[in-house]
């Protein structure tokens, strides 16, 4: 319960912001020495480079060390990580469960507010840890994976919470009997949790995208194994080593939290995904092996966030250059290896009415192609925005890429200044016709994006919002100056469940998804079957076990 009073008014104030659904933030992102400590930079880097070359030490050693990280900045990190046998992991999760499950609503939502505030103390630390595993830039690593990673882990905790609190803990019944004497029942209404709980998380957000699963299954109950991305392990290794340390801190047995690292050619996941002891699975990742996990987890309780074609619909605008600047930053942040980075850009064969005048088809495409270079043009601002690619094989989609339609934009490497073996790619732009949906139609992850003509805005937000339906997507953004076109747009993406920006040209992108506030994917379209986050994201992660006993008349 200390912990529990301890943050009892952030966790408050974040159940608000849940309802009300206006800015609030918990945790700063601006990495200030003044809010974070005046060494917390320096001390944050130190402690990575004391990780590399050496085993992970997570208070367990394990039956086997693995591991083989490369940072997409060109260097081996070395760090090897305890693993043991799914059958175990799921046993000892099973039995530590035992007592957490045990443990009141304010116990639990206690350790975990505790864990979420330890981790912010080691964002610095988590920063280098991302950077260096998803190949994000320093800064956007620090905010991804972690404040903005750590307020969607109190808003999940929020949730939970607000969920459980709903059940009432006791009730007196009492029913009337005319003139004889009533009824009456005294009830009580415990939490049960689902049991053991895996997150199978992503390379490019491994915080972001995981800590609402596990910090929802914990506050709800149930144990959790973290099996991260063979490539992005160290960012939940240190979040599962920090949840150890505060489960034990509170006298629970720390198997409450496991991690299950594996390595890419000894997977794991379909394993323990298909253990008959693991009740909930969350996944981030591909579409393909999202459908496996669909399909073959032993349990029906999945939770997926996939991929989806995210689109832009350019009809009209007031502001051409704000328009080309705002989408030229959206294609070209961490290289377009973002869920809610856009990809298709859809424009009317007879162009656009611009507050520049009438531009054609070819005149956006190139104003486009023109913002990006300007947007690009220093060096080390470039390799602030752009980041590092993550995967070889998205370096190699971009590659392959260049066949599918004419050039606007052609991809080139950035350099980094002190990493002379980044792996980095600019955006390439492509100039297609709407009839060749062989090569838009087809999720292309990466920094890879078309300029897609059609015979009006109508079939763009028809082309657009079907695609949503059928292959998924998470956002799409509109450019309009007409109240109609928004009407129509709105209907169309409602419909096929995308969030819909329009006229953004400001300092707000179509790929930023704020917690308390926005609701990352909606679980209406293939791109997930759930939403970060909702009521449904939490409220079948427990169920409620009655229990009446009859008083004496």
């Amino acid at each position: 319960m200390s912990f529990f009073e301890a943050h009892r008014a952030r966790l408050e104030q974040a159940v608000e912001a849940c309802r009300s659904r206006s800015y609030w933030s918990a945790y700063p992102e601006v990495a200030s020495g003044k809010i974070y400590g005046e060494t917390a930079k320096a001390d944050g880097e130190a402690a990575f480079k004391a990780l590399l070359g050496k085993p992970f030490d997570l208070g367990d050693g394990g039956t086997r060390q693995v591991g083989r990280e490369v940072s997409p900045f060109g260097m081996a990190l070395g760090i090897t990580y305890p693993a043991a046998d799914p059958d175990v992991l799921i046993e000892s999760a099973i039995k530590a469960g035992e007592s957490w499950a045990r443990a009141s609503i304010e116990d639990r939502v206690g350790v975990c507010l505790e864990i979420v505030e330890r981790i912010n103390r080691q964002s610095f630390l988590i920063a280098n840890a991302a950077m260096h595993t998803t190949g994000q830039a320093f800064m956007m690593a620090f905010q991804a994976a972690g404040p903005h990673a750590q307020d969607r882990a109190l808003e999940a905790i929020a949730y939970s919470y607000d969920e459980m609190i709903r059940v009432p803990r006791t009730a007196n019944w009492s029913k009337p009997q005319g003139k004889g004497d009533p009824i009456v029942l005294d009830k009580s209404f415990r939490i049960v949790p689902r049991g053991v709980s895996l997150v199978i998380g992503c390379a490019t957000f491994p915080t972001w995208n995981g800590y609402p699963a596990i910090f929802a299954s914990l506050a709800t109950g149930n144990s959790v194994i973290v099996k991260p991305h063979p490539g992005a392990i160290l960012p939940l290794a240190i979040t599962v080593k920090i949840g150890r340390e505060v489960l034990k801190e509170a006298g629970f047995d720390p198997n409450v939290l496991t991690l299950a690292p594996d390595e890419a050619d000894a997977p794991v996941a379909q394993e323990l995904a298909a253990h008959p002891g693991v009740a909930i699975v969350d996944f981030t990742g591909s579409p393909a092996f999202g459908q496996w996990v669909r399909e073959n987890s032993a349990t029906g309780l999945v939770f997926t966030e996939e991929a989806g074609i995210n689109a832009i619909v350019i009809d009209s605008t007031d502001d051409f250059r704000g328009m080309c600047s705002n989408i030229a930053f959206s294609l070209s942040l961490y290289s377009g290896q973002m869920c809610t980075a856009p990809q298709n850009i859809f424009v009317p064969a007879a162009g656009i009415e611009t507050n520049d005048g009438h531009k054609s088809y070819d005149e956006v495409a190139s104003a486009i192609g023109s913002a990006i270079d300007r947007l690009l043009g220093d060096p080390d601002r470039a390799a602030n925005i752009l980041g590092t690619i993550q995967n070889e094989a998205t370096a190699k989609r971009v590659d392959a890429a260049r066949k599918l339609g004419r050039i606007v934009r052609d991809s080139a490497p950035v350099p980094v200044a002190g990493f002379d073996q980044a792996r980095t790619a600019s955006p390439l732009l492509l100039a297609v016709d709407a009839k060749d949906d062989r090569a838009w139609g087809e999720e292309r992850f990466g920094p890879i994006a078309f300029v897609i003509r059609t015979e009006s805005t109508g079939e763009s937000i028809a082309l657009a919002s079907q695609s949503a339906r059928r292959k998924g997507a998470i956002t799409a953004s509109l450019y309009t100056t007409s109240d109609a076109v928004i009407d129509d747009a709105a209907d169309a993406f409602a419909r096929a469940g995308v969030a819909l920006s329009v006229n953004l040209t400001g300092g707000i992108y179509v790929n930023q998804s704020a917690a308390f506030s926005d609701y990352h994917v909606s679980g209406a379209n293939p791109a997930g079957n759930a939403c970060l986050t909702d009521s449904a994201f939490v409220a079948n992660r427990f169920r409620v076990a009655p229990m009446r006993r009859q008083k004496a008349a």
